[in-house]
Parts: C-alpha cells; sequence; structure tokens
C-alpha cells in the first residue's frame, strides 16, 4: 500500500507525536509498504529519505506547551505537491484539528483520510469555539483513530463522530533489551529514582518531585535522584533547596541512555499533571523493568491499570508522592511482583501489535472509501 502521513509538528522538536509517526512509518516500510512523510522541518540534514519538509515553524503555545506548527500559502502548496507526486492509497494525518500541515492535507486529500487524535484535554475555549467550523472539513476522514480513552473523549466532545482507540506504541524488546547502567543503579541503602521530561515545562512534574524530594530522604536518607531532560538546570536546581546534592542532573540524553536510565533506576517517577493522553514513557520503563510512580491522572490510570501495574499519588499532591515512594521502597518484594506484571502487560503495546491495528484501519478505509450506502 502506498501510505502518506502528515504530521502537525515541527520535527526540529521532536516529541511524541513525532516519535510515533516515525516508529509507525518505520514498521509498515518494515513491512513492504511505501511510507512517504512530511512535516515541518528546518534542519533537513538528519531526516530520513522518505520524509519531506515543509520548512521552518512557528512556536504556539498550545495545551500548556509549545507547538511548532507550519501553514499559509507556501506550506499549502508543498502538501499539495507532495499529495499529487506521492499517488497514496491513504493519507494518515494526525492531530488534523491543529492549524498545520495535517489539516492542510486533509483539506487537499482526494484519497481515503485517517486521522489519529492524541490530545486530551478537559477544556479548551479555543477548541470549543473553533470546533463548528472545523467539522465540516474533519467529514473528510474515512476512519478515526485516538491513542486513549482521554483523546477518544476529547475528539468526540468537541469534533463529534468516534474514534477506534489503538494506543501509541512501544519497541518493547529494545527496551527489554537494555543493559543495567552502573551510573544509574541503587541499593537496598542507597535506591535510584529517574525523571525524564523538559525541565522548564510544570506540566512534566518536576516541581510536585522537588517538594516531595525532602520527604523521601527523611525515611531513605541514600536515596538518589537522577533527571533527564532539557532546560535551565540551575533552576531546577533550586527547587531542590538543600536536597540538590543528592540529585544528578543529566540534560538531553540519547536514545541509548534513556533506555539505560529505565533499566536501571529503582523507581520511575511518572508526576504530569495534566494534558497527556497516553503514556509513552510509562510503557517503555515497564517494558524496561522499572517500578512506575505515576499520578493519577486517567491516561495514567489507564495504562497501569488504576495501580495494577505500578503505584499512583494524587496528582498535584507531594505528600501523596513522597508517601507512595517511601512504601514502594520499603517492600521490594511487592515492586519486585509489580514489575513483574507489568512487564507483560507492556507487551500488548508493541509496535507488532499496534501497527497491525493501524494497518486494519487502512485497509477498512481504503475498502469502503467509494461503497455507495443505500438511501
Amino acid at each position: 500500500m502506498k501510505i502518506g502521513i502528515a504530521c502537525p509538528y515541527s520535527w526540529d522538536v521532536p516529541g511524541g507525536v513525532q516519535f510515533h509517526i516515525r516508529d509507525l512509518a518505520e514498521e509498515l516500510i518494515r513491512r513492504g509498504h511505501d511510507v512517504r512523510v512530511i512535516t515541518p522541518a528546518e534542519d533537513t540534514a538528519e531526516l530520513p529519505d522518505y520524509f519531506t519538509s515543509t520548512g521552518a515553524a512557528i512556536p504556539i503555545r498550545y495545551n500548556g506547551s509549545v507547538a511548532r506548527l507550519s501553514f499559509g500559502p507556501r506550506v499549502n502548496a508543498s502538501v499539495r505537491r507532495w499529495i499529487r507526486d506521492g499517488e497514496f492509497d491513504v493519507i494518515h494525518v494526525h492531530e488534523p484539528f491543529i492549524p498545520s500541515v495535517a489539516m492542510l492535507a486533509l483539506m487537499s486529500a482526494e484519497c481515503p483520510v485517517v486521522s489519529t487524535f492524541h490530545t486530551a484535554m478537559d477544556r479548551s475555549i479555543a477548541m470549543g469555539i473553533a470546533a463548528p467550523a472545523l467539522r465540516p472539513v474533519l467529514d473528510k476522514i474515512q476512519s478515526r483513530i485516538a491513542v486513549s480513552q482521554e483523546a477518544r473523549r476529547t475528539a468526540v466532545q468537541y469534533l463529534g463522530g468516534d474514534a477506534y482507540v489503538i494506543p501509541n506504541g512501544v519497541y518493547t524488546k529494545t527496551f527489554e533489551a537494555a543493559p543495567v547502567d552502573e551510573r544509574f543503579t541503587g541499593t537496598r541503602e542507597a535506591p535510584t529514582l529517574g525523571f525524564l521530561g523538559r525541565l522548564d515545562e510544570p506540566r512534566k512534574g518536576l516541581p510536585v518531585v522537588a517538594r516531595a524530594y525532602e520527604k523521601i530522604l527523611s525515611e531513605h536518607p541514600g536515596t538518589r535522584l537522577i533527571v533527564a531532560g532539557r532546560g535551565d538546570v540551575k533552576a531546577a536546581r533550586k527547587m531542590f533547596g538543600a536536597a540538590a546534592d543528592s540529585v544528578e542532573f543529566l540534560g538531553g540524553v540519547s536514545e541509548a541512555d534513556k533506555e539505560a536510565l529505565l533499566s536501571s533506576v529503582d523507581i520511575y517517577l511518572a508526576p504530569n499533571t495534566g494534558g497527556e493522553s497516553f503514556g509513552i514513557i510509562l510503557v517503555e520503563a515497564m517494558s524496561a523493568g522499572s517500578f512506575v510512580v505515576s499520578s493519577d491522572i486517567p491516561a495514567f490510570r489507564a495504562v497501569l491499570s488504576n495501580g495494577e501495574f505500578g503505584g499512583h499519588f494524587s496528582n498535584d499532591d507531594d505528600g501523596s508522592l513522597a508517601e507512595t515512594v517511601i512504601a514502594a521502597l520499603a517492600d521490594p518484594q511487592r515492586r519486585a511482583q509489580v514489575v513483574a506484571a507489568a512487564h507483560e502487560e507492556a507487551h500488548r503495546y508493541d509496535w507488532e501489535t499496534v501497527a497491525s491495528q493501524v494497518y486494519a484501519v487502512y485497509e477498512t478505509a481504503y475498502r469502503t472509501a467509494n461503497m455507495e450506502v443505500d438511501q
């Protein structure tokens, strides 16, 4: 099948949606399909040969973060040319309600279109205002996918219709095979905690960890926290006050170091306060063998099955976070049992399974695109 995938966000600042698109495309290519991806990107030197860039993007505040989007006549011309040259059987647009490349691809597509909705939000004034204008465009979509029940709820709430729920994929075997790294390992007396996320984005939850950390140290004084992620290290260190000496800031890390971190720490912390539609990092940590402690936001409860595959604390509550971590550190036997169960659960998110589910939607969209419905 000839498949076109349109990414709304700039490839220069990769995130969950970009990783999802990259991994899906590479899995489909591995299976013999002809896949082409179009995305905003200023730096094209490292783009694979199946990518097309629409040029630089503009940063815009969106859903508690910054989205880098690309729109306008020049971008639209590039998208239309990509569609014409691609002669696709199916076009897969991600986040089509965002004014960027995916929306332009949807507007110009003449073949069957599949969409994926990644975003989850409780309330959006902008979406509420824009939804009536967007619905006629979104009616061109043949089949919809949402990466979680929360993403599905958001799409249905603002845009109507319904969607298949197909989770984000993870190459679980990569994380299973990641070697334990002595830089990140702990002991019973000196356990290690891990955090991965942008330091200057409050919704990733590092301030919650900082407020809880002194209490954790009071019960387990040998604990060491390893923080990976880009941002202002000096400002982040200041949040920890007197406890900062037992915090190690790695800055941005490679994929190999991320895998090693997740396979080595005793507990992985996911204190995100909201704006998450899924929880890829949770599945990665589960695959790697970390015990996951996360906030109890709906998307994370779904991945951890309400605490069956990890530990939850009350969202944005540093006291609850500290208590959950302290209890987990005090019971290594239970941690080991949960880690084993979580490791098995993670297999259902492997790309071998997820890509097959996505491809089944492509086939359905393609086969039903020109079917006439009896009136």
